[in-house]
């Protein structure tokens, strides 16, 4: 016996105000996981023999995750015709400047101890550093912009030039962890989020001009 779409016990392109909040909630607590294990790791002391690297290491993961999860909203929307996604795109972003903002504070803080003229010279020194503090400084206004208000202010047309940043900001993060992880011979991981970047941004790159490209192609070869 077959399964009509009427039977279904809902249509998840359909979900209503409070299905939306509780995806909402879950995921606000999945993404608070990494942050609360670093807290309760740092209160056993239980991060290791090098703290300072754990959370440095761990919040720049989550930075790239929470990223490339942001820029996977408008992919999956349009593939799955769930309108509702784009809803989400606002809190993951958010999370990923989270991440990135304790990312850029450990270096900051527990690394260079608020001293400006060692950090100019890191940045200057090593260019894993120049690439990762440009995406964070990139990464401000969009988050400082997140709000309703802040899109009524800018109007909607600027609002979105300004955000575009966020393609900016991903390659120039994986760029950050691939050259970070290149003195260490360990390219898997970076070239991973890579090739998700790649994917992610190319599938934009094929909605916006790709089509248009291949249907005049088409109509020229006949």
């Amino acid at each position: 016996m077959t399964t009509t779409k009427s039977e279904l016990p809902f249509d998840l392109r359909l979900l209503g105000p409070r299905a939306i909040l509780a995806v909402k909630a879950l995921i606000w607590l999945l993404a608070l996981i990494p942050f609360a294990r670093l807290v309760v790791g740092a209160v056993q002391g239980n991060l290791g023999a090098n703290p300072i690297e754990t959370i440095t290491r761990t919040t720049g993961w989550y930075a790239l995750v929470m990223l490339c999860a942001t820029l996977t909203i408008t992919p999956l929307r349009r593939l799955s015709q769930w309108a509702w996604l784009a809803r989400l795109r606002r809190m993951l972003g958010l999370f990923t400047f989270f991440y990135a903002a304790l990312h850029f504070t450990t270096w900051v803080w527990f690394e260079h101890f608020f001293d400006l003229e060692e950090m100019w010279r890191d940045v200057l020194k090593r260019p894993f550093i120049t690439v990762g503090v440009i995406a964070f400084l990139l990464m401000l206004p969009l988050a400082l912009t997140s709000t309703n208000g802040m899109v009524r202010r800018l109007g909607g047309r600027t609002w979105r030039m300004l955000h575009r940043f966020v393609y900016l900001i991903a390659p120039l993060g994986v760029l950050h962890f691939w050259w970070m992880r290149a003195g260490k011979h360990n390219l898997n991981d970076p070239a991973s989020f890579a090739l998700l970047v790649l994917i992610l941004l190319g599938a934009r790159a094929w909605w916006r001009w790709g089509q248009d490209w291949f249907a005049r192609l088409a109509m020229r070869s006949r």
